[in-house]
């Protein structure tokens, strides 16, 4: 584990997990981490939403972190590596903190609960009772398009308050509610975009960084856009976000992380682009059009 060295900032990948024949495929598993080893990444996610982690049983979750954990300990530089919980049951993920209490992670992300739609009331105390059952840090998943339910911005400022709680991954899609939020949030209360397609501006708003899907792919492009932004250098960012912003539209074509997978597939950075159901794979339509956009990526470098 690595001893938090303030609030999380910068891009974070919220990693694929790789099927092989309805198993975790470990050797792409590997793969992948040896990968990103040498990648601008400043944090690794795992078992969120694009790691598909609610077809992950409690098993392969746990075979996930300890196989992730111990290539990130091979590695030269340390990354900080949080595990995403989700869930309606307020109970359920307390007991699932205490079951992970030992694990070689540094903190979660965990998502508003789904579909049984709290008040604001609720979802303060319900995250407030899960940071109070963990001395790891908690990053906030407001998605509300996925959940139901909205974590207002008022509720958000009261959590972070909370000395555990120490940032959110911004998936509002209300401009509106996150430029208040970056207004109003204290300086050690990291505020990060989880929609791919609005990182630039995002960025130019003040938020401090990502984490992305997307950035499984030109990896170190990613990365550099925010560098740029603060650099000041306003027509090099824009030159730099128009490459990208095509690659987060086509990775998002149809559901995440099937597209994804596909590119990775034929990267040969995992073996198979297989996905869990109810996700299935891309139709032929999009890989032919993923696989012309690998192809001009080669091209071009």
């Amino acid at each position: 584990m690595i001893a938090p060295s303030g609030p999380p900032s910068g891009l974070w990948l919220p990693l694929v997990t790789p099927f092989r024949d309805g198993s975790i495929d470990e050797v792409s598993l590997r793969r992948l981490l040896r990968h990103y080893a040498g990648q601008p990444v400043d944090g690794l996610i795992l078992a969120a939403t694009t790691g598909e982690g609610m077809t992950l049983d409690d098993d392969e979750v746990e075979q996930l972190v300890m196989v992730t954990a111990q290539a990130l300990q091979q590695g030269s530089v340390p990354r900080p590596l949080y595990l995403g919980l989700s869930g309606s049951d307020t109970r359920r993920l307390v007991a699932a903190l205490a079951r992970t209490a030992d694990w070689p992670i540094d903190g979660y992300l965990i998502a508003s609960p789904y579909y049984s739609r709290p008040s604001q009331r609720g979802l303060l105390q319900h995250f407030g009772a899960l940071a109070d059952s963990t001395a790891r840090p908690i990053m906030l998943y407001n998605i509300p398009y996925r959940t139901g339910v909205n974590l207002d911005t008022a509720t958000i400022l009261r959590l972070a308050e909370h000395p555990n709680i120490v940032g959110i991954k911004d998936c509002s899609a209300d401009t509106l509610q996150s430029v208040e939020l970056l207004h109003r949030r204290s300086r050690d209360f990291a505020v990060l975009t989880g929609e791919d397609t609005f990182f630039y501006g995002a960025l130019i708003r003040g938020s401090d960084g990502g984490i992305l899907a997307s950035a499984h792919v030109h990896t170190r492009d990613f990365a550099a856009l925010r560098p740029t932004i603060l650099s000041g250098d306003a027509l090099r960012a824009s030159m730099q976000w128009r490459e990208l912003s095509d690659i987060a539209r086509l990775l998002f074509a149809e559901p995440s992380p099937a597209p994804l997978k596909h590119w990775l597939w034929r990267c040969g950075l995992i073996d198979s682009p297989e996905v869990r159901l109810p996700m299935t794979a891309i139709d032929g339509a999009l890989a032919i059009a993923i696989d012309r956009r690998i192809a001009r990526s080669t091209t071009e470098a």
